[in-house]
């Protein structure tokens, strides 16, 4: 019976540096900015994954160990995020939705058995999860200071008009960091018609039924939109007090922040 797994060897190795050769090339030609980072994000996945393959034995025979790596993959989230929203120190706030969102589903899934309390159960389950929240906070964080910058005007005006700078900010950037949500509710909405997930693909070439398979997907997409919920929502709610703004406005204060106010109402 031939192998339905991707054969190690030169011709792998062809494949991954042609695509990756390639992805950079349209993003230099197209003039997205993100040529290099093409070829860096390539090297360091490669790096990062088979360091991993080498120690996820290791790691999974032990819940201590375990648990550690789930810590480091909520920090590295983290610093993810928070570069990407912020740039600066500030970033670190990134983690309260990214750890809040993914451990409290991770966390039900363990208490009502669904996940085996087994290191190789959790590890790929929280990465899913984990990744899950990082995208939606990058998103949701960086939309939301956009819409800031652009609608600065408006915030004034809800100041103007008797609203707390919390309200004011939400007012402003709620509806445009809702759309941090998209790309999960299309990929749930489409699963099956259009994409096959890796949870399901995962599960079937580990040897399981495909009902099985489908079951463990469900399961992952659902928890997927609780954990991206909560992130995008505590991503506005760190906005808006004032917690994550970008980097080059936390020294340099503009003069409508010294005006009597109760409180910050984002990114001045």
């Amino acid at each position: 019976m031939p192998s339905t797994m991707l054969v190690v060897g030169p011709k792998l190795g062809v494949a991954l540096v042609v695509l990756t050769l390639v992805a950079a090339a349209v993003v230099t030609v197209g003039k997205l900015g993100h040529g290099r980072q093409v070829m860096v994000a390539a090297v360091r996945a490669a790096v990062q994954l088979g360091a991993v393959s080498l120690l996820i034995a290791a790691i999974v025979a032990s819940l201590w160990a375990t648990a550690a790596f789930v810590a480091l993959m909520c920090a590295v989230a983290a610093a993810t995020s928070g570069r990407r929203i912020t740039g600066g120190r500030r970033g670190w706030w990134a983690g309260a939705p990214i750890v809040a969102g993914s451990m409290l589903v991770v966390l039900g899934l363990l208490l009502s058995g669904l996940v085996p309390l087994r290191g190789i159960a959790i590890v790929p389950v929280a990465g899913i999860l984990i990744g899950g929240a990082m995208t939606a906070t990058s998103l949701a964080g960086r939309r939301a200071l956009d819409e800031l910058t652009g609608r600065r005007g408006e915030v004034e005006a809800g100041l103007a008009l008797g609203l707390l700078p919390r309200e004011a900010v939400l007012l402003v950037c709620r509806p445009a960091a809702g759309q941090a949500l998209v790309p999960a509710l299309d990929q749930t909405r489409t699963v099956g018609l259009v994409t096959l997930p890796g949870a399901f693909v995962g599960v079937l070439l580990g040897g399981a039924s495909p009902l099985a398979a489908g079951v463990t997907q469900l399961v992952v997409l659902v928890g997927l939109l609780a954990v991206e919920a909560v992130a995008v929502v505590l991503t506005v709610e760190l906005v808006a007090r004032g917690l994550l703004r970008p980097a080059r406005r936390e020294h340099h204060r503009t003069d409508a922040s010294t005006r009597s106010r109760p409180a910050d109402p984002g990114p001045p």
